[in-house]
């Protein structure tokens, strides 16, 4: 199993993606009216696919996974070139910090970090924050989904992961702020693609053992499988190509 998307909700996918696309600098895959797909090339074999899919409305969710962006010495300048291309400042009481808070063109919250050593070979995507009420649980939980490793980067988060080439984004495992909302949809969240080896039932049976467990969603059909982590993420196990869920 490896981390392969970032599923975003996005009421215009096209208009959002085209927006973190040229934020970025990742390459499209996939342009349709409700689903956008871009792609993250952090080295190697290794990406990470950011896919925009339709939603009727607004996502009005608490965020409890954003996006950082590393600004670094040029984080001015790297701000005024998001603004540029359409995002506005954000005040979600955040108080005098070193970084920059900026909603996208449909106003969801990411940041764009200062200088930090521990970005250093993020590439464009410095971090991934995600709530937990048990980050050093859930690092465990994400660890054996994913096979990322442990980042050395103390002060950062409680518990942090990156993908085993120490290169790409920081996973950052943030003690939440409130519990997840009964019935809430994260408007961002992760999806798990499976390699021929891999037994989906099998999966499905150690999620459960190890706090997690399955959604079934009314979407109709779908070619994937829906779960929870032990904080209430959702993510979505992909099948292995050539396969179905």
């Amino acid at each position: 199993m490896f981390l392969e998307n970032l599923g975003i909700d996005a009421v215009d996918p096209i208009r959002l993606g085209r927006f973190w696309e040229a934020a970025l600098g990742t390459t499209a895959l996939t342009v349709e009216p409700d689903i956008y797909e871009t792609r993250l090339e952090i080295t190697g074999d290794a990406y990470l696919d950011l896919c925009f899919a339709q939603v009727p409305e607004p996502p009005t969710s608490p965020l409890r996974l954003h996006l950082d962006l590393r600004g670094g010495d040029r984080q001015l300048d790297v701000a005024d070139q998001l603004r540029e291309l359409g995002a506005r400042d954000l005040d979600i009481g955040q108080g005098e910090v070193p970084w920059i808070v900026l909603g996208d063109v449909e106003g969801t919250a990411f940041c764009v970090r200062e200088e930090r050593a521990e970005f250093t070979g993020t590439g464009p995507l410095a971090a991934l924050p995600l709530d937990s009420a048990d980050p050093q649980r859930d690092a465990d939980f994400w660890a054996w989904l994913t096979g990322w490793a442990d980042a050395d980067v103390p002060g950062i988060a409680p518990r942090t992961l990156r993908h085993p080439s120490l290169r790409g984004p920081l996973l950052e495992f943030c003690a939440e702020p409130e519990p997840k909302q009964a019935g809430a949809k994260n408007p961002i969240h992760l999806d798990v693609r499976l390699e021929d080896e891999d037994d989906v039932d099998e999966i499905a049976a150690q999620v459960a053992e190890r706090g997690g467990r399955e959604l079934h969603p009314d979407w109709g059909e779908l070619p994937w499988r829906v779960f929870q982590d032990p904080s209430g993420n959702e993510f979505c196990l992909l099948p292995a190509p050539g396969a179905s869920a």
